[in-house]
């Protein structure tokens, strides 16, 4: 499975947009090397203007070994033939989008309860994403669920779990060492692309990840 296989550097959850406006050389650095997996998420782009982004943003990634998912988006993972998709439990559900995709996509899928993580797991889900962890500007009124509530999840699933909310440098290592085998790693949206240089944040979470893996070996 890519995502367990991937774990150890941070998951980009980033806007399309945002990751070709960048000049080139920037934008490939910060993918190449220190990136396990990215999600494009573009709330509120139209459906043309969101496939191209992704189309820029899916040759980037290939080039540096890179999964790319789309966000909540079947139609433009399907058109661009993106790596998969991630999606929350108010998106089309899990099992539709399995046979949309066919068996080698990866899926993702947003989880709070023990319950959701189940059936994430009976509808064919790839990986769960948990949180909010932390309090986030990134998504409005979205429920935090603390390291306690994460750590519930991960023991109630049989999948690969990644952390993500208000996660970034200060508090990754505090996430990956709550002692769950199945937390893959950490998602970063504002802790990487709301500091002046993306790379250079990137590689600092990269190793603060490491290190925090190498503690709870």
């Amino acid at each position: 499975m890519l995502v367990a296989k991937a774990a150890g550097g941070p998951y980009l959850v980033a806007k399309g947009m945002a990751m070709i406006e960048r000049k080139k050389e920037e934008r490939e650095n910060r993918v190449g090397g220190w990136v396990a997996m990215a999600r494009q998420r573009e709330k509120d782009a139209e459906t043309r203007d969101f496939l191209e982004a992704a189309k820029a943003c899916l040759e980037i990634c290939r080039s540096k070994g890179v999964p790319l998912l789309i966000n909540d988006r079947v139609d433009v993972a399907l058109a661009c033939d993106a790596d998969g998709v991630h999606v929350g439990q108010s998106d089309m559900p899990t099992n539709f989008v399995r046979s949309l995709l066919g068996p080698e996509k990866i899926i993702g899928v947003s989880c709070k309860t023990p319950q959701q993580a189940q059936q994430a797991w009976i509808d064919g889900a790839d990986y769960i994403g948990s949180g909010g962890v932390y309090p986030t500007n990134t998504k409005a009124n979205n429920r935090t669920i603390g390291l306690d509530g994460l750590k519930t999840v991960c023991l109630a699933s049989k999948l690969p779990v990644v952390a993500i909310g208000g996660i970034g440098l200060s508090n990754a290592r505090s996430v990956m060492e709550i002692g769950v085998p199945n937390l893959k790693g950490v998602a970063a949206v504002s802790a990487l692309f709301d500091r002046e240089c993306v790379l250079t944040e990137t590689k600092k979470l990269h190793a603060a990840l490491m290190e925090a893996a190498s503690r709870v070996k």
